[in-house]
């Protein structure tokens, strides 16, 4: 479920700087692409015989530059943080300028009902969320009727063919978003294209559109038909693009992350195997958190996988990769092994950064420790110290938490290693750690820059301890029983790992 993030993050002067260029940069560039449009439809003599007159021009100018303040209203005051940074305005104007270049390709050379009017819908939805998806559609619309209406792009089909393309275009990216927000399969998604085809198939059948010669009629059908599906196929070549160059992440993404096949999947398996065991549980515990506070689950999951990446670097030093029971640290002062063990929050944040992987995934990698103390080597200390050991030495560098995402995979990945040390795994003593490892995070106000609210963390405590107690639930202990003698199916003696196959 998307919410409106009530946190404001501040702006910097670098940020209104890059903003303000963005906008004024694409305005350029919108403006340029017309003249083009209208060079290339009225040659050399229309083009120079139309800015004889530069009227209609400006009016393009006017209205273009208008409707670019809306949309820089409506972020400011529904999506300021979103609007903050400038790659993201930056990214919502190549969406649209993409769309226009390909709608105006595949109408003036192959047909003008074949244009893929609800592609910019769909990769802003996949993006981004909903909201924005429906408004960028309606401001994509808007401007591709001004293409279509000074330049004549469209002209010949019906006195009214400016109109009739702005209807098609709102209708048939409002309807891609609303039937495919929810669709994360690709062959399901080619099929519903068809439908997002529907408004586009009934305006070519209105009496008021002049589809040409008898026989063109069915090409007209044809084209319209194919336009919804055409968008989707557009959509999956483009997609991976604008996720690699703006480190976003789509369902599709996502599910390539966690992937075991994925490159940092498989050095984690071979060169982390407990790090990586360890990441498995609580992306199950953290995909139950996040679907019971309603966040989003295939995130909390992908970023639980990649939480620890950056013990990658140092596997060894930690204890759940230590399989031959020789620790490292037992020849290093309290300092550095507290050191080397907080490293690897930074150090995953710039694996993933270097690796642009998105962005959310590093900033969880950052803050999944806040700025928890590591109590274990900052004990050690004191007993070298006689006690006198600022404990700021031993803390992790944060930042805290600044996403209930964040927060979930916190909680996760300290009740998921004090679940495993615990003797007695029954429902009453997980509650009761769970409830002291909540307790002491937020005793060291590792909750105060996120969202989170008491109700979300007495939700998040009972799901985590559902999923321990089902990750860690007892066995049955079966007698000690001797097989000597017995005889298998064939008549031979069952062998131990028949009567493990049995079992």
């Amino acid at each position: 479920m998307e919410k409106k993030s009530l946190k404001l993050l501040p702006w910097t002067n670098k940020d209104i700087i890059g903003v303000t260029a963005t906008y004024i940069a694409n305005v350029i560039l919108l403006a340029l692409f017309y003249i083009v449009i209208i060079r290339i439809n009225m040659g050399a003599e229309g083009f120079t015989e139309y800015f004889a007159s530069p009227g209609t021009f400006a009016n393009f100018m006017m209205l273009l530059v208008l409707f670019v303040v809306v949309t820089f209203i409506y972020f400011y005051f529904e999506e300021r943080n979103f609007l903050k940074e400038a790659a993201n305005s930056e990214m919502l104007f190549l969406i649209l300028e993409l769309s226009i270049v390909v709608c105006y390709v595949v109408g003036g050379y192959v047909n003008i009902f074949l244009r893929p009017l609800s592609l910019a819908a769909m990769l802003v939805l996949f993006l981004t969320k909903t909201r924005t998806a429906v408004f960028l559609n309606f401001i994509f619309c808007i401007i591709m009727f001004l293409f279509d209406s000074f330049s004549g792009v469209t002209i010949g089909v019906s006195k009214y063919s400016s109109v009739l393309f702005f209807a098609m275009g709102i209708s048939s990216g409002t309807i891609a978003i609303y039937l495919l927000k929810d669709v994360y399969s690709r062959i399901k998604l080619l099929l519903l294209s068809f439908t997002v085809s529907l408004p586009a198939a009934v305006c070519v059948v209105l009496p008021i559109v002049d589809v040409g010669a008898e026989g063109n009629l069915w090409l007209s059908l044809l084209c319209s038909a194919l336009s919804g599906p055409l968008a989707a196929v557009l959509f999956f070549a483009i997609l991976p693009f604008f996720e690699s160059l703006f480190r976003k992440a789509s369902f599709f993404k996502y599910a390539e992350l966690t992937d075991h096949k994925s490159k940092f999947i498989r050095k984690l398996i071979a060169q982390a195997p407990g790090t990586f065991n360890h990441a498995i549980v609580v992306s199950n515990i953290a995909e139950a958190c996040a679907t019971a506070i309603e966040e989003d689950a295939l995130l909390a999951r992908t970023c639980a996988y990649y939480h620890d990446i950056g013990k990658l670097r140092r596997p060894e030093f930690f204890k759940e990769n230590q399989a031959d029971g020789t620790n490292p640290h037992d020849d290093l002062t309290p300092e550095l092994s507290a050191n080397i063990i907080k490293a690897h929050t930074t150090d995953g944040y710039q694996l993933v950064v270097k690796n642009r992987l998105p962005q959310i995934i590093a900033d969880v990698c950052a803050q999944h420790h806040g700025t928890l103390p590591i109590l274990y080597f900052y004990g050690k200390a004191q007993k070298f110290t006689e006690g006198e050991v600022p404990i700021s030495q031993y803390c992790y560098p944060g930042p805290k938490p600044q996403t209930k995402i964040a927060a979930i995979i916190m909680i996760a990945d300290g009740c998921e290693a004090a679940a495993r040390a615990l003797k007695d795994r029954s429902r009453e003593n997980v509650y009761k750690v769970v409830k002291k490892i909540v307790g002491d995070r937020m005793a060291w106000g590792q909750f105060e820059e996120c969202e989170i609210t008491l109700k979300e963390l007495s939700i998040i405590i009972n799901t985590v301890v559902n999923s321990l107690t089902g990750v860690y639930h007892s066995r049955i202990e079966y007698p000690k029983i001797s097989f000597e003698g017995m005889e298998g199916d064939e008549g031979a003696p069952a062998g131990k790992d028949e009567q493990k196959d049995r079992e």
